[in-house]
């Protein structure tokens, strides 16, 4: 994270690799609000999340017990047309089921089955 920092300091400009290594630190460091606010500034410096970008966010949700934050992100991931992958639908699935949320567990099955049959 020190490093993402002086990058900006020094006057260059990070860019997807760089902030993915943040987002993938603060996953690991269990930091799933600073993960966010990295996916944010990426944004606001006009670069484009990639998959590896939300994963790690997704990621970093699961650490923290945030399923409402890690369904945002895969339906973010979803209409950005990004290959979500399994694991993430899996890790999410597997939140909202902690969290009682039985219905967009339903709504997920439903969404890796219609990927898999092509529906």
């Amino acid at each position: 994270m020190a490093l993402l920092s002086e990058v900006w300091e020094v006057k260059l400009k990070p860019n997807v690799i760089s902030y993915n290594a943040g987002i993938s630190a603060c996953e690991k460091c269990v930091q799933w609000q600073r993960a966010l606010a990295l996916l944010s500034e990426m944004c606001e410096a006009k670069l484009e999340p990639d998959v590896i970008s939300y994963s790690s966010g997704v990621n970093a949700c699961e650490k923290g017990g945030q399923w409402q934050q890690a369904l945002s992100m895969l339906r973010t991931m979803r209409l950005r047309k990004l290959d979500v992958g399994f694991m993430a639908y899996g890790i999410t699935a597997s939140m909202c089921e902690q969290g009682g949320q039985w219905s967009q567990v339903l709504s997920l099955i439903r969404e890796v089955r219609d990927l898999v049959t092509g529906g």
